[in-house]
Order: C-alpha cells, then structure tokens, then sequence
C-alpha cells in the first residue's frame, strides 16, 4: 500500500482477480497497552464483507449484480411516513423467528421472507393498522456469536421441566452463553458488514444477499426498515483480539481519558467520532446502508456521546441522496436515538453533545424517559421494582411496597406523573402551556422530571415516546412487579393497552417493543442481553404462553430481585392465557388504526399543538388516574383507575360526540361500551381503558 501524502491516506489498486479474495492490512504501530512497537494483522474497519467469524476481511463491490437478490434494483417500498408520524416495532432478528414453529429459516434474515409464518402475519396485521416501521436491534457484524451454527453451543439442560420460579434455568443458560448463538449485538466488531450468525451460511456473500432480502421481505408486509446502529463503542481496543480500529491507528479512534486509558463509560471501549476519521466513518458507513441496502432508518445507541455535529453531519450525507443518483430518497430516512447525558461528556464538557436538549429542533427525535417513567412508576434503576406509578395502580390500586409511600405522597405523585403524561403527549415540547395539576399556567419546560425540565422538544418529531423497549423489564414485567398480585390477567391485558396508549396517542413518533401487544414477557430479566433465546426468543402463538414463568432471570443483573420475582413467578394466575393475550393485541391494533386515521395525531408544529390540544380538567380538581385530552375534534380518556370514571367536559355539553367507530365497533366489547350524555358534556369510561370519542 502507499501513502498519499497530502491525505494521509493509504491505498491499494489490486487486479480484478482479487475480487472475492480474503484480505487483512499488515501494519506495524506502537502500542501503548503493551508498550512496544507491535506488527498487527487486522481486518479492515471499512470492510464490506467477511469470512465467517470476522476472521478476514472480503474484496467485494457491493453494486455486483449477483449480489442483487430478484426485483432488488426496482424495490418498491411503503411510502415514506415522517418521522413525527412514525410508529415503530422494536425487534432482535433472532427473537422474531428462532421459535417461530411455523418459519422455514428460524433465526435468520430470511424468516422475514416467510410470508405465512405466525411472525411475519403479526407484522402485517400490524402494518394494516399503522405500524410503519420495524427498528432491528443491531444487525452488523458483531464481535460475541460463533458465526457457524456448528461451533454455537445450546444450553443442555430440560429447560421445560424446571419449576417457574427456579434458578435451575438461567444458570444452565449462563453456562453456554458466552458460546451459544444470541446476544442483543451491542458488540460492534465491523459497522458495514451484515452480521454473519443470522444468513444461511456465515462465510462469504449470503449475507450481503439475505440481508437486501429482509429488507425486501419487511417492505413487502408494507414496513420500512430502520436499523439501530452503534458507533458510540467498539467490542474491544488494544490489542484484544477483537479490537480492529485500535489495533491500527492506537489511541485516535477511542475515546481517551487524561491518564490515557479508553473511557468506557459507554460498557465499553468508547469511540471518539469528535475526532475528523472516526466521525467520517460513522457518516460513511450510515450512507452505505441507506444507499447498499435501502434502510430506512437509523437509530444511534447512545447517541448523547456523538458530538452533535457529527449527526448532523449524517443527516447532510443522507439529504444528499436521491432516487436518481443513488437510487434512495436520502430525505426521506429517518434518525433518532438515546439522548442521554452522562459520562465524560457530559454536560458538553468535550464537544456539544447529541443530547435530548442539543437536539431540539433538528427534525432528529430523542428518545423521551418522562412519560415512560411515570406510566410504569419509579425509575429502571429502583432497588424496589414495585413502586408504582399511572398505569400499575399508583394510589388507586396500591400494593403493599412502603417504597410507594403515604396515600397523600401517593396522590401527590400520581398527580405529578399525569402532568409529566400530559407533556409527553404533546410530543415533549417545552413551549406548550397548560394548567398543571397544583392550578398553574405552566410550559412544559416547567414541569419538572428529576431536576431536568420535562418539556424540551421544539417540535413534534423531537422526542420518541415509548412504554417498552429491550433494555430493562418488558412492560408485562414491570407491571407484574407493580400491580397488586391478585390482578387478574383481564385487568393485566387492559393496563397493558393503556400503558402502550399514553405511546401511541401522542404526538410525535412512538416505539413499543415487539411483542408487547401480547404481552411479552422476559420472565422479570432486565438485561437479557445475553439472555438467550430461552428468556428472549418471541412466542407469536398464544398457546405457547408469553414468556412469563420461565425461571428466575439471570443471576448477574437481576439476583437482587430475586425476592421479589420469586412468588410471582410461582403464581400460576400471573401467566395469561390466550383469552387475555389475543384481546391485548387487537385492542392495541384498533388504537394504530385510531392513530392512522385521524389527522389530529401528526400535527407539524408547535402552535398546531398549542391550538388543536387541550387537557380541560387539568387542575386542582383533576381526578387521580385520569387524563382527559382534547385534541381537534377528539376527546381522549385515559382512565388508569380499577372504577368507572365519568369526566364532565362543561363547555362540550350540547356537542355531539360519540364513541369512535374503530372502538365503537372494535375488538374490545367494554371499551365498547364507553358513552357520552350529550346534555351535560359527560364522558363515561370503563375501568383501566383508553377511550376515543370523535365529534359527529
């Protein structure tokens, strides 16, 4: 290779017989973890293929036509939705068909193209109501799975015959975890290449080809594509062996403290993408998946630890694309991403940071923890999981933690996490005013989510809402722990549906984890990152269960629950039946339609929001557990209580409204039977439902 010596850059040109060959760079660095001068074989951080197991990189070029799976080069794809309107399925391509009975390719890429699989008819069922995108967990080439299925151990134990409450199961799983075929992929090995464990054969192009026919598969059930990415760390730095960038260039690419040691406030060995080549290889690597393999969409894990710069330096890359040039609208992807403010960049001690506040205003959406916290209760990190909060029964349906407080602490927080609810359903945005529940004429910045301002969108489409998503328990999980344990699986199943609406019936864009609507259950993990697929893989046929009772979850992040989980895992009453799981899920599907079809939910702007939106009884006198929200010709009630709530609007009476048709005539028969007395302007609603009045 040579050196060019105005760039930097070192080059190659090879023959065209090189094409297909393995290759890796030779390079001889100083190495300050060994402190000596080092001669290194390292595969390309730039690859664009593999041999199995990231072995070698592979001269390829990605434009070859036998790289193009059938009809490739004219995809069609689901029309654009804007971001402000997007409703998202999180998924892991192994969770989505590994025990999917009823899949030809259990694991793989390819199980998106089974048409007739229970995964693939769930997709579609959800697209037809408003789903618009499906969001892969990571999907490049990671750094902990065995890449050929002979080498990828299984656990060797009846895992099925253990009792629901044992410890039996997760410690046989943790045994073969470091060597059996799951991990979530936040493990990044190389950013450009397809991850080789999910393609029908890990060694050479099956992976380019499948990967383009997932794509294929999930736009064909009318589902665009958004892949999470992770530039923020790399698997390793040094001279580990899965180390690749630093094994090159020692000390540019990762992020270095003052005494020169890798921040690894990330879990990991952080990159440093503030530095000129690191933050070209994050734009690069984006542009090449959005333009190689037509996604969608990009979701960036840890996002706040990326200068802000350099995403917006990804969303002019991506701008620039077009349909007749590259064969990609570039406009029309997608960002958003965890905004979160910590570590040693935090507070843009070292560069403006890509977090929740930075990010206001650039059409780039942060995900938004207020309202996720204050339906759930407490905080993900709570040393007791059962305090409760909106939707698991805070002060109107108390268990028996003395965490939750007095019922006047109760009511006092309950009342605050409506407020906190209510500035989520705007989108997060920290200029809309409204009366609060002390009686105040607040903007949403003023409310305040542990010391930080709960409002800080400038515009629908900056903040993501979501109830669930796969770090910390699912939302079944955390409401088992919360709820009282005599909950039935009905009022479980309805909780559920109306946790996942304070997501759906919000402006701006919302993500729920697959298989929530069903109930999904990790039996009460809360990292089951390397979980396996006993604790992880989903279960689209109701028969099989949700997931719940499947042993005491893994020992390492979750042994100081175990008090908690143990009795509930026992209890037999706390596993739903098929009765509870399918009402669930067509009841969530009858809100998408809701949301799809109603104009009101994808306003553009703040003072649409302002004008259009209302929350007309917020105040002194605001019923616990119940949110009423005026929105255009709309009234929404989200009524959390175990009762009957009747919400009288004064300034409707005389209005005609009526149940909406889509619940009217829906899958659920008792939100079905929600009513409004046209005289007074009264709204009757169920116990723990969401109902959608419209004007006639």
């Amino acid at each position: 290779m040579r050196r060019d010596g105005a760039s930097g850059v070192w080059h190659v040109q090879g023959a065209r017989s090189w094409a297909g060959k393995p290759y890796r760079y030779v390079v001889t660095v100083w190495a300050p973890t060994v402190r000596r001068t080092v001669t290194n074989k390292v595969t390309d951080p730039y690859s664009t293929a593999l041999t199995a197991d990231s072995t070698h990189s592979l001269v390829i070029d990605l434009d070859d036509p036998a790289l193009a799976p059938k009809g490739w080069a004219g995809l069609r794809k689901p029309a654009a939705v804007p971001l402000r309107q997007a409703r998202i399925q999180e998924l892991q391509i192994r969770d989505f068909s590994v025990e999917d009975r009823t899949s030809r390719h259990p694991g793989q890429y390819l199980a998106f193209t089974d048409r007739r699989s229970d995964g693939m008819r769930h997709l579609q069922a959800l697209a037809q109501s408003g789903t618009s995108y499906v969001h892969l967990l990571p999907a490049f080439d990671l750094a902990t799975v065995p890449e050929r299925r002979a080498d990828q151990q299984r656990p060797d134990c009846a895992l099925a015959s253990y009792a629901p409450d044992s410890d039996r199961q997760q410690d046989c799983v943790g045994k073969t975890a470091a060597r059996d075929a799951y991990n979530w992929g936040y493990d990044p090995l190389h950013y450009t290449v397809p991850e080789g464990s999910y393609a029908s054969d890990p060694q050479g192009t099956a992976r380019t080809v499948e990967f383009r026919r997932m794509v294929q598969g999930l736009n064909r059930a009318g589902l665009r594509t958004v892949m999470d990415v992770v530039y923020n760390h790399t698997a390793a730095s040094g001279q580990d062996p899965h180390s690749v960038l630093d094994r090159i260039v020692p000390g540019y690419y990762q992020r270095l403290l003052d005494d020169g040691g890798v921040a690894t406030s990330t879990c990991c060995s952080g990159t440093a993408p503030e530095h000129t080549m690191m933050g070209k290889l994050v734009v690069d690597s984006v542009v090449t998946w959005a333009e190689e393999y037509k996604v969608d969409g990009f979701r960036f894990d840890l996002m706040g630890h990326h200068p802000k710069a350099n995403i917006l330096a990804v969303r002019k890359a991506l701008d620039a694309l077009t349909p007749a040039k590259d064969g990609v609208d570039g406009r029309s992807v997608v960002l958003y991403g965890e905004g979160w403010n910590f570590g040693e960049a935090a507070n843009d001690a070292r560069f403006v940071q890509a977090t929740q506040k930075n990010m206001a205003g650039t059409g780039i959406a942060t995900f938004s923890d207020r309202a996720r916290d204050a339906v759930r209760g407490g905080n993900p990190f709570d040393a007791d999981p059962r305090i409760q909060g909106f939707a698991s029964g805070l002060y109107t349906d108390p268990n028996e933690a003395a965490a939750n407080g007095t019922p006047e602490e109760q009511r006092a927080r309950l009342l605050h996490y409506q407020d906190l609810i209510k500035v989520g359903l705007t989108g997060n945005l920290a200029d809309y005013t409204f009366t609060d529940t002390t009686g105040r004429r607040v903007k949403g910045s003023q409310i305040d989510y542990n010391g930080a301002p709960a409002g800080y969108a400038a515009a629908p489409g900056d903040a993501l809402a979501y109830a669930d998503a796969h770090d910390n328990e699912t939302l079944y999980d955390a409401l088992a722990y919360k709820l009282p344990q005599h909950t039935g699986a009905a009022d479980r199943s309805r909780l559920q549906v109306l946790a996942l609406a304070t997501a759906t019936l919000s402006q701006g864009p919302a993500l729920s984890q697959a298989g929530s609507d069903l109930l999904r259950s990790k039996s009460l993990d809360r990292n089951s990152f390397d979980s396996g697929d006993w604790f992880n893989a989903l279960h689209w046929n109701c028969a099989e269960g949700n997931g719940f009772g499947r042993g005491l979850p893994p020992a390492a992040d979750n042994k100081d629950k175990w008090p908690y989980a143990k009795p509930l895992l026992a209890d037999p009453a706390l596993r739903p039946g098929c009765a509870a799981i399918t009402q669930a899920s067509a009841a969530y599907r009858d809100l998408l339609r809701i949301h799809a079809t109603e104009p009101a939910f994808g306003l553009a702007t703040t003072a649409g929001v302002q004008s259009a939106l209302s929350f007309p009884l917020s105040g002194k006198d605001e019923t616990p557990g119940v949110i009423t929200m005026r929105l255009g010709n709309l009234v929404v009630i989200f009524n959390a209580t175990p009762h009957q709530q009747a919400q009288t609007v004064h300034g409707l009476a005389g209005e005609r409204y009526a149940l909406h048709p889509v619940q009217a005539h829906g899958a659920d028969p008792v939100t079905a039977t929600a009513s409004y007395a046209r005289a007074s302007g009264t709204f009757t609603v169920p116990a723990r439902t969401v109902a959608v009045f419209r004007h006639r």
